[in-house]
């Protein structure tokens, strides 16, 4: 029996899986919330007691991480985390290998799960495949050839810093009118959060946020983009307006870069996956008019959920027994 250990290390999850090479099906698998006030400590601590619990007393043949943030997978280097203290330049690879013993490959999330939609979901038998993941940010990972790629330095598949409205809100990463800016969870609710305090004249119009002030009992800092996106399905004119945005905005990149790298499809993992039917609609009509007649493609959703970037970690794994 081969086991494989997968890992992923989140902005506020942690996960473990363990699971026999070539079975879909987990042996065992554990989720721990990420503390509030943690840091890169706290969670090596917390991922040890996954790993220990999950082992029991076998012993893997390899180990595969995703880490949701900039990683050098050459050298299983993780250089930050933008939601987690202390994870500057942090040699997770080599950490691991030397407590376990075994073999361990490390990628940032989007990459992993771009290779578990590849492997074991949405991708299967495709060769070229852009996976975006739509949630906290927006980013994305390439498989072309059937294998992951990377680009130069370890940045390709950054969709969200795609610049979609240069006359657009100022996004994290200093520049305005970013695909992410647009339409990542957070910054949707920021931009509803936004309209409904600088603007009360709109109050007593269709577009006053009725329903989303409703959801949140007129309590505006517990908006999130899952209920931006649930308003809207339940009509709010002024939700339906930013997710329409959001939409446009993902839109614009994907037909963008489907002219630039003529991928056979686009998995779209991540909360998107909850954002309605009219979200897809728009995302598919726009990046169509985006991109030229000429060129191809299909979007669809992925198919493993949370679980993409640890599949991911199954596969690296697995390309090292």
């Amino acid at each position: 029996m081969t086991l494989i250990l997968a890992l992923d290390f989140g902005g506020t999850k942690l996960a473990a899986g363990l699971v026999n090479i070539g079975s879909r099906k987990w042996l065992r698998y554990e989720r721990r919330l990420s503390p509030a006030n943690g840091n890169a400590s706290t969670d090596l601590e917390i991922m040890r007691s996954l790993i220990y619990s999950l082992l029991e007393d076998a012993k893997p043949a390899a180990i595969g991480v995703s880490f949701g943030g900039p990683v050098d997978a050459s050298t299983g280097t993780v250089r930050l985390s933008h939601h987690v203290a202390g994870w500057e330049n942090i040699p997770l690879k080599e950490l691991l290998e030397d407590e376990f013993g075994v073999s361990v490959g490390v990628d940032n999330d989007a990459n992993i799960a771009a290779l578990g939609e590849h492997r074991f979901g949405a991708g299967q038998g495709y060769d070229s495949l852009f996976y975006i993941t739509v949630s906290t940010g927006v980013g994305g990972g390439w498989i072309l050839n059937g294998q992951p790629w990377r680009g130069a330095g370890g940045m390709a598949g950054e969709i969200g810093h795609i610049v979609v409205d240069p006359a657009g809100p100022v996004c994290l990463c200093g520049k305005r009118g970013c695909v992410e800016r647009l339409a990542s969870g957070p910054y949707m609710a920021r931009n509803v959060r936004e309209i409904l305090e600088n603007e009360p004249q709109r109050r007593g119009e269709l577009r006053d946020g009725k329903v989303l002030r409703d959801l949140v009992g007129d309590d505006l800092r517990l908006l999130t983009g899952q209920l931006v996106a649930e308003a809207a399905a339940a009509g709010d004119e002024l939700a339906r307006e930013v997710l329409h945005k959001a939409a446009w905005a993902l839109g614009v990149g994907i037909g963008n870069v489907a002219n630039l790298m003529n991928p056979q499809r686009f998995v779209l993992g991540g909360g998107v996956m909850k954002a309605g039917e009219d979200f897809w609609r728009v995302v598919r009509q726009v990046s169509r008019e985006t991109a030229l007649p000429e060129v191809d493609f299909e979007i669809v959703p992925a198919v493993l959920g949370d679980d993409a970037p640890l599949w991911g970690g199954v596969a690296i794994a697995s390309m090292l027994v």
